[in-house]
This record gives C-alpha cells, structure tokens and sequence, in this order.
C-alpha cells in the first residue's frame, strides 16, 4: 500500500491545505471539494498542486507534520509558489 502527502490549495481563498492520506491524491481532494471537513466546507474548492508518495504511513504522517512547522511551512510555500516553473509549465 503506498500514502501520500499532498497539498490542496483553495481556488477563493489561496491557502494551502497540507494532509495525509492512503487514497490518490486526486481522490481526496475531490473528497474536500464535497466538504468532508470543516476546513474543506469553508475554503472549497480546492485543487490538488503537489504529492508525494511514501511507502510507510508512519513516514507519510512525519512529513505532514514536518510541513506544519516553521520551516515547513516556508518549504511547502516555496513549493507551491514554484510548481508551475518546477514543472516547466
């Protein structure tokens, strides 16, 4: 079984959530974007910007809450400011 971490950021609101799932990414957020929690219900819709895939939940969980740090945070904003040119599109 593979885990995720992903970030999904709100269309309207531009923040970015960080989670952690075993489902594909795309799926989840389509979760999201039908209010699965109350973050979802209040910044939807959302779009899935960036994953990464891990083979170990306990891994997955560590680098959800290594980006809800300080310097987390300033990683996962550079990441998503930057995915566009990352990507070359």
């Amino acid at each position: 079984m593979s885990y995720y971490v992903y970030f999904a950021t709100s269309v309207t609101t531009n923040k970015t959530y960080v989670g952690s799932t075993s489902k594909e990414p795309e799926v989840r957020v389509k979760e999201h974007n039908s209010g699965s929690n109350k973050w979802s219900k209040l910044n939807k819709p959302l779009k899935l910007v960036y994953f990464e895939k891990y083979e170990c939940v306990k891994d997955a969980r560590d680098r959800e809450n290594y980006y809800k740090t300080g310097i987390g945070k300033a990683i996962k904003k550079l990441i998503v400011d930057n995915i566009d040119k990352i990507l070359g599109r």
